[in-house]
């Protein structure tokens, strides 16, 4: 059964992979084109992480509950897991691909800062907060860390 749910997952980082890669190929794209793609690519990351966190219920024998954070998935099972461990700390400790696509998640759930316009008179300071970095490079690394985790523990419960 984890298998299944793994194949879901591989799948969902398969077309953010995909996305990702048209975004870098297709130069004559306008940029509501490359918008749609990187927004889509991310979305898919998102939906891949919340899939991945059912994946491991079900690899521990939870039919039902689909969990949608890592307390949650906690409170599902009666016992400590490895993998929940691995991903509090990927929670708690920021740099990673677990804090990244946070990030991700609140900027795309907020509607666009509005930026003052640059002239001689207001010149004096400029912020350049931007948010989180969603070049391509960046969204790739955090597509392969996922699937080397998803990967690992579909081998480890399929070992089982």
């Amino acid at each position: 059964m984890a298998s299944q749910w793994h194949t879901l997952v591989s799948q969902k980082l398969f077309l953010a992979k995909t996305l990702l890669a048209r975004v870098e190929q297709d130069a004559a794209a306008t940029a509501p084109e490359r918008e749609a793609q990187l927004q889509g690519a991310i979305e898919l990351l998102l939906r891949a992480r919340k899939l991945l966190l059912v994946m491991i219920a079900r690899c521990h024998q939870n039919k039902a509950d689909r969990p949608a954070s890592v307390d949650e998935l906690e409170a599902l099972l009666p016992y400590p897991i490895a993998e929940a461990e691995t991903l509090r700390e990927l929670s708690e400790t920021s740099g990673n691909w677990w804090q990244h696509l946070n990030q991700l998640e609140a900027a795309a759930a907020e509607p666009p800062k509005t930026r003052k316009t640059v002239t001689e008179e207001n010149i004096i300071a400029v912020s350049t907060d931007q948010g989180p970095d969603r070049s391509v490079q960046a969204l790739n690394k955090i597509l392969a860390a996922m699937t080397v985790l998803a990967r690992e523990i579909d081998e480890q419960h399929s070992e089982w």
